[in-house]
């Protein structure tokens, strides 16, 4: 069997819906009375990535030599992330294993329903835009160049329109494959790059920014923090440690530094509320600091965080749908501004040489 090092450059390639599998399997096993080396004995036979297979194997083998649950699955963290081992910490340590299972399961699922809204929500314009730059780059490549021989025999001066469409029919002609190979070259490493830590901020700053799509961004991070924050204390996590954890579950690198930030002033005695009212975190709404300052002084803090978390949920249905209402027309428009150049660049030349002979 390989070592656990050997292992981690796999586990990427497990998916969400295989660690869902396995918690609520474990749950109900669990729950069921079954020991936890026999549950995952049996889970790691009915393993069917043969990643995962692996990582349970290893995993069962660590807990029936003595060690915790959470301590195993805590040494694959591209699987079990911090989040995850430290509410199965929790559950060991005050003999609530089944409800912390129980309480995974649930936020996992939340987390994919999350997923899925925002990716649907992008999956309109994304499928548009695609399917734009194909039909362009195909028209560019292999349409285009066809133009250039037919309009060279018009014994004529071209309209400025035609003039234009065959300088790009020319230059596709002798450097299409050129441009298009170094424009998709172009994006991969503008994708590399930008996850680059000092790169990062700032695109993720920029992202923020950016009308609507910025927005479904922003309510996506915070009703990540707000729901992991508001489980994790829930559970029995010390709110700094309960803020630092949540901080390793946000993608936005603004979001992740400034709930950083907001753990090491907590250390200094403040609220969270005051905090957010002072440091004045653009990307925090004042409602989150109005409604954690509520949470904190009636101690339901954590039911508040909770009952924002499906709030921007909420919101986030609510942009998608403003999203696809706004970009429908806007790319049916450009598309029909482009179709229209095109076929007047066309057919003018012919309109005006078919005068000429009529003449």
């Amino acid at each position: 069997m390989k070592t656990p090092s050997a292992l981690t450059k796999f586990t990427q390639n497990v998916s969400f819906q295989e660690k869902l599998f396995f918690t609520k399997h474990l749950s109900t096993m669990i729950k069921a009375g079954i020991p936890i080396g026999e549950a995952m004995e049996s889970l790691t036979e009915q393993g069917k990535n043969g990643v995962m297979k692996k990582v349970l194997g290893e995993v069962y083998d660590k807990v029936k030599n003595g060690e915790t649950l959470a301590k195993a699955l805590g040494e694959y963290p591209h699987i079990f992330d911090d989040f995850y081992v430290s509410l199965i910490k929790v559950g060991e340590e005050s003999g609530t294993l089944e409800e912390s299972l129980v309480f995974l399961s649930k936020q996992l699922g939340k987390d994919y329903a999350l997923k899925q809204k925002i990716q649907g929500a992008m999956m309109y314009p994304g499928l548009v835009f695609f399917a734009t730059t194909v039909m362009g780059g195909y028209i560019s490549l292999f349409v285009l160049p066809q133009l250039v021989g037919f309009f060279d025999a018009f014994d004529f001066e071209l309209p400025l329109a035609t003039r234009i469409l065959l300088l790009i029919a020319n230059t596709m002609k002798s450097y299409g494959v050129m441009i298009m190979g170094s424009l998709i070259a172009l994006f991969f490493l503008t994708s590399l790059f930008v996850q680059l830590r000092p790169i990062k901020i700032h695109w993720d700053k920029f992202l923020l920014k950016i009308p609507l799509f910025g927005t479904m961004i922003k309510y996506g991070q915070l009703a990540r923090f707000t729901r992991n924050f508001g489980v994790l204390i829930q559970a029995g996590l010390p709110i700094n440690r309960s803020l630092e954890v949540t901080a390793n579950t946000l993608s936005n690198l603004q979001f992740n530094i400034h709930v950083m930030e907001l753990s090491a002033n907590l250390k200094k005695g403040k609220n969270i509320s005051d905090i957010l009212e002072d440091k004045k975190y653009p990307e925090f709404p004042t409602l989150i600091s109005k409604m954690v300052g509520v949470g904190e002084k009636t101690g339901k803090l954590d039911e508040t965080l909770i009952y924002l978390g499906d709030f921007y949920e909420d919101e986030i249905d609510n942009i998608s749908k403003s999203l696809t209402t706004v970009l429908e027309p806007i790319m049916l428009l450009g598309i029909g501004l482009v179709v229209a150049f095109v076929a007047f660049a066309i057919i003018s030349p012919i309109y005006e040489l078919t005068g000429s002979i009529r003449r």
